[in-house]
């Protein structure tokens, strides 16, 4: 049987919605797989394989790296969705996932990556009728799997789907992390540098936290204005950016981390929390969205959103010294097996 999962982004692109199509789609042993995502830098390769997994890249145009339009990939869809036997489509806040709908598979999985909030003033404006107009992928998807028990009451409430037919899969992580080896005081975060995910706060609590450096791991729109807050508060030169880092790289800096900091006003998941734990790092995040699943006050550790500075400087600093203990986690074996399940049910 043949499978193919729909997404905005595909590697080299690293993020919550990349990883988890790649980690899904290089376990599905059983059928033919391919990725189908877009390209709006024209510069990857149209067609090659990724970890044993065949890419399709299509042409897009996505402003701030939003919505993903891509003519091209609609028309693919129009004329060769029937080609699979079902196809999984990801992240509601993209052009993609409604382009499936549209071409009407013979099976349709959908995982929305939904958190009820566009990522920018301009972009949540265009959201509202967006979101109208999209409802249908919700109504024609035969299965619906979210991210976490937070994202599946979410959508209930926004789209009235039917119970019958939506469950939640928290997402896994791999457990190949290397023994923890704290060197110095360090704040990591990892994730996209936008204005929504809170790193300004973490910036601002760096006068309060002399000792402490910050490790940043990601690129995004907001890059230049956390750098100018930073030399404004005299915190640069206690700030490393990293970018494109190797699964290695990535692994030595949660090694390496006194402490995950996550501040995001809303998320679906928090991919990077579940990878925090599984390397034995303890995590401040803000109780918001599916983020306050979360805080167990053991190994993770709740903030009220917007923070108080002083208050977040506070728990990070507590935070530091916690030797995490035994965290439920799941990995992406059982998530996939999970997957596959539904896969199977639907096709009989």
């Amino acid at each position: 049987m043949r499978i193919a999962f729909v997404a905005p982004r595909f590697y080299p692109h690293i993020g919550g919605v990349e990883t988890h199509v790649f980690e899904l789609a290089r376990r599905m042993e059983e059928f033919e797989v391919e990725v189908l995502a877009t390209d709006p830098s024209g510069k990857l390769k149209k067609v090659e394989e990724i970890g044993g997994i065949r890419v399709i890249r299509f042409k897009s145009y996505a402003p701030s790296n939003a919505y993903f339009f891509s003519p091209e990939l609609r028309s693919y869809l129009k004329r060769h969705s029937g080609d699979y036997d079902l196809i999984h489509a990801h992240n509601f806040h993209a052009f993609p996932a409604l382009y499936v709908a549209l071409s009407k598979p013979k099976k349709f999985v959908f995982t929305p990556h939904y958190h009820g909030h566009a990522h920018s003033f301009f972009r949540n404006i265009l959201f509202r009728p967006y979101k109208f107009y999209s409802r249908r992928i919700f109504d024609r998807a035969d299965k619906i799997i979210c991210d976490s028990f937070f994202e599946r009451d979410l959508v209930l409430k926004d789209f009235g789907v039917e119970n019958s037919k939506i469950l939640a899969v928290p997402l896994g992580v791999n457990f190949d992390f290397i023994e923890k080896r704290k060197t110095g005081k360090k704040i990591l975060y990892v994730g996209r540098i936008e204005k929504y995910k809170g790193l300004d706060f973490v910036v601002k609590t760096l006068r309060l936290l002399p000792e402490f450096r910050l490790e940043i791991v990601g690129q995004g729109s907001y890059k230049r204005e956390i750098m100018k807050l930073a030399k404004n508060f005299g915190v640069l030169d206690r700030i490393s950016f990293y970018q494109d880092l190797s699964r290695e790289e990535l692994l030595k800096r949660y090694s390496e981390a006194s402490v995950l900091v996550l501040l995001s006003k809303f998320e679906a998941y928090g991919l990077v929390v579940a990878e925090a734990l599984a390397s034995k790092t303890p995590c401040v995040v803000a109780k918001t969205s599916a983020l306050a699943e979360w805080v167990d006050n053991r190994n993770v550790f709740g903030v009220s959103y917007p923070p108080e500075i002083t208050e977040l400087a506070e728990l990070i600093r507590k935070a530091s010294e916690i030797e995490v203990g035994d965290v439920n986690v799941p990995s992406w074996d059982e998530v996939a097996e999970k997957t596959k399940k539904v896969y199977f049910e639907l096709l009989g």
